[in-house]
């Protein structure tokens, strides 16, 4: 291969040009850095050198590792967008012999954050510099703007920050990337915010629900509902994009779209990474539970219908007049401060046991633009949590008052929805979060009663101080 010179050198590297890959290398070359990209099947490199049209002259392809390297300025910034797991060891592995210590590999796939934790561990021993970056925005932010989440050493940060804030998707001129903390911090951060997507989605499909099933509304109504509320607190990328699933028109049948597709969703694990964070580090996520649940139940699609044909479908006897539209509005605001608050609380839970000074602000202000879960209410969040970072964010002034107006609306939808035989899981656990943080006194002295009953694991009493009590049952 003939030697480049310092001036054609790339400034930052990239490997894996599928199609989130792909995009941010041409979003890099677009905002005028020179990128060096690589990709195990040569021809996909070649074949993405000629579609970058106009901005070939800012990518340098390779057919080899050796020369995609070589072709990058020292010291080098090389980003991975690789399937997560095993691939992303094996190109870490193969790269390691050929970088120098002050060498940084960034992985922005959605990988699980102990991986990451693991990595910035190898790689403070054996070389080069690691860091991992959550990167959420889809297709779409990739190509024009994502929200760029940092993990790991700040010094990784200083030399390749520039380049991913330049590229990240802005909020009034600010970037909507930062560094959240060490190690794996970023990845937790995108773990997340992928839980809380999942909850938001699952909510929205919920009333979706209500709409059509409970009320009867033809898809163009219920986009119409959706395009109200997406003028109000409930503005957000979800609702917007809801709207325009509901008014969308099948090409081949003519028929609503949503009657098309078959209701049975899927995932790629993130969420189901959020619920088991939640339950391992004992902090209560049950919002986003729910919806991890929702989304494994409608793969069983057989066993739901076997289950419609031996106990009959839904009544579905609902008033019109009782659950009106702004009530389906006022549930949903509700629900959606609930699951915000127990995504923060999990963050905050998962940076004191890591020791990371993870700015919780900070993490609101970059979801404001570029990601899946962007909406209004961040920007009043991302104040919040500045004034106090570690309130749980119902108690904040602001939501508080929300949950005061909302929460009596989301009592009623789920409420009709159960007497209706309408699912409503999220929505349901969203409202259980909220009734079990405003009882001070809860019914988990029972819970300690049998535990101690049948274990002798010993209790707290309400008016002496210690532990190891023992009731009654104990003595004979």
């Amino acid at each position: 291969m003939t030697a480049r010179t310092a001036g054609d050198q790339a400034e930052i590297g990239l490997i894996g040009l599928g199609t989130m890959g792909g995009n941010l290398a041409l979003n890099i070359a677009e905002k005028g850095f020179r990128i060096a990209v690589f990709n195990r099947t040569t021809e996909k490199t070649e074949a993405f050198h000629k579609k970058s049209a106009v901005l070939a002259d800012k990518i340098v392809p390779s057919a080899d590792l050796e020369g995609f390297v070589a072709s990058i300025k020292s010291p080098r910034a090389i980003i991975l967008m690789v399937p997560a797991g095993d691939a992303v060891d094996a190109q870490i592995a193969a790269l390691r012999p050929l970088l120098d210590a002050q060498d940084l590999i960034i992985d922005a796939g959605n990988a699980n954050y102990h991986d990451t934790n693991r990595r910035a561990e190898e790689a403070a021993r054996l070389g080069p510099r690691f860091m991992g970056i959550g990167v959420s925005g889809g297709e779409e932010g990739a190509r024009h703007g994502p929200s760029i989440m940092g993990g790991g050493a700040l010094d990784g940060w200083d030399q390749a920050g520039h380049i991913l804030e330049a590229i990240s998707a802005k909020y009034e001129g600010t970037p909507c990337a930062a560094h959240l903390g060490e190690a794996g911090a970023g990845h937790l951060v995108k773990t997340v915010h992928n839980g809380i997507e999942y909850a938001d989605m699952q909510m929205i499909a919920e009333v979706y629900g209500v709409m059509r099933d409970g009320y009867g509304f033809s898809s163009g109504e219920i986009a119409d509902v959706f395009g109200t509320w997406n003028g109000g607190l409930l503005q957000s990328y979800l609702i917007e994009i809801s709207g325009k699933v509901a008014g969308a028109a099948d090409p081949e049948t003519g028929k609503p779209m949503l009657d098309i597709i078959l209701d049975t969703a899927g995932q790629k694990g993130t969420g189901r990474w959020t619920a088991i964070e939640a339950l391992m580090l004992g902090t209560p996520a049950g919002t986003i539970e729910a919806a991890v649940g929702a989304r494994n139940m409608s793969a069983r699609l057989p066993l739901r219908r076997q289950g419609e044909q031996v106990f009959g479908a839904a009544p579905l006897a609902m008033d019109k007049d009782q659950i009106a539209t702004e009530l389906l509005e006022a549930a949903l605001i509700a629900g959606k401060i609930v699951c915000y608050a127990q995504g923060f609380d999990l963050i905050l839970e998962a940076a004191k046991q890591y020791g990371w000074s993870m700015p919780l602000p900070e993490i609101a202000r970059i979801w404001r633009n570029g990601c899946i879960i962007r909406s209004a209410m961040l920007n009043d969040m991302a104040t919040a949590l500045t004034e106090d970072p570690d309130r749980n964010l119902m108690f904040a002034p602001f939501f508080a008052e929300k949950l005061k107006e909302t929460h009596a609306a989301l009592r009623a939808v789920v409420a009709q929805g159960a007497l209706s035989g309408l699912a409503l899981p999220a929505l349901s656990a969203a409202l259980a979060y909220f009734d079990t943080m405003r009882t001070g006194r809860s019914t988990a002295n029972m819970l300690q009663g049998q535990r101690d009953f049948f274990g002798a694991h010993g209790f707290e009493r309400t008016d002496k101080d210690g532990k190891g009590f023992h009731g009654p049952w104990a003595m004979g």
